[in-house]
């Protein structure tokens, strides 16, 4: 099975644990997030099935979006609600409208350093390993963009958000900033993800549904390729030029728009390449998926 999946994941298990079950709900061996969801998060978890795992540095700068709540009073270790306490909880002596003003402090381009228990690679070993072997776990600031992120309601010591965020960014930590410049200290208390890229809620799977159906019908609900990556024109060729792009050469392909990438087709559903544009319509093979 090829194609791109999407799935509303339900909070208790980890990405993980979804692409075994997608394994088990497809008999496709070969499966991958993209983007890890926290076990507490929900919603949009795309996944790339069969040949098309090899697409997945296409989707990587997907900008997703996000709701969720933040929990004022006290930080944790995780700087989400699975964490212990660190340090002693403080009340929240801000209101809905102050709170709001200090949000807008984390709208654009910004630096923003991971949560030490995250999937964050240090020299190949998942940060949140470290941390919790009690390992000194020196995360790096990565460049992020936030384009949304508006309080919505205040109640108790629990506010609600909106929020659309760069790929690589952490929510956990805006949460936990957000704390720090109120005062008081927050953790994320909530999340559940809307949109990644082109993918959203509309079109998800709820897990439970995934694992009443049949692989056809799974089949059924994948998005069609010409949909995906809409960035690159699609062209479609002969077998001719087929057997030379399956051979990794350069090929002339019916005529394209200016883009630096194109996907190539045998078929209207049958995606046989992603190719780089060398000069005119001339392109080199760059993923060749069969």
């Amino acid at each position: 099975m090829n194609g791109v999946l999407i799935l509303d994941k339900p909070a208790g298990i980890t990405s993980h644990d979804v692409v075994a079950m997608v394994r088990r709900a497809t008999g496709e061996h070969s499966v991958g997030h993209l983007g890890t969801l926290d076990p507490m998060a929900t919603g949009v978890l795309p996944l790339l099935l069969g040949k098309y795992t090899r697409l997945a540095q296409f989707f990587g700068q997907a900008e997703k979006s996000y709701t969720g709540s933040i929990r004022f009073g006290f930080a944790t270790d995780t700087f989400d609600a699975e964490g212990e306490p660190a340090g002693q909880p403080r009340p929240l002596t801000l209101s809905l409208e102050q709170l709001q003003a200090l949000a807008l402090n984390f709208h654009g381009e910004r630096e923003q350093t991971p949560p030490v228990y995250s999937a964050k690679k240090i020299h190949g070993v998942p940060a949140h390993r470290l941390a919790r072997a009690g390992k000194s776990v020196p995360v790096k600031a990565v460049r992020i963009t936030i384009q949304e992120f508006d309080l919505l309601g205040l109640e108790a010591a629990t506010a609600t958000f909106r929020m659309r965020i760069s790929a690589g960014g952490y929510v956990r930590s805006v949460a936990h900033e957000l704390g720090e410049m109120a005062g008081c200290g927050a953790h994320l208390a909530a999340l559940r993800r809307t949109q990644a890229g082109l993918f959203s809620l509309a079109q998800a799977i709820p897990l439970d549904e995934l694992k009443q159906m049949a692989p056809a019908e799974i089949e059924a609900r994948l998005p069609h390729p010409r949909t995906l990556l809409p960035e690159m024109p699609s062209v479609t060729v002969d077998e001719q030029t087929a057997g030379r792009i399956r051979n990794g050469m350069q090929v002339n392909l019916p005529e394209f728009s200016g883009a630096p990438l194109v996907k190539i087709f045998t078929a209207p559903r049958e995606l046989l390449a992603i190719g780089k544009r060398i000069a005119g319509t001339l392109a080199q093979p760059t993923v060749v998926l069969g």
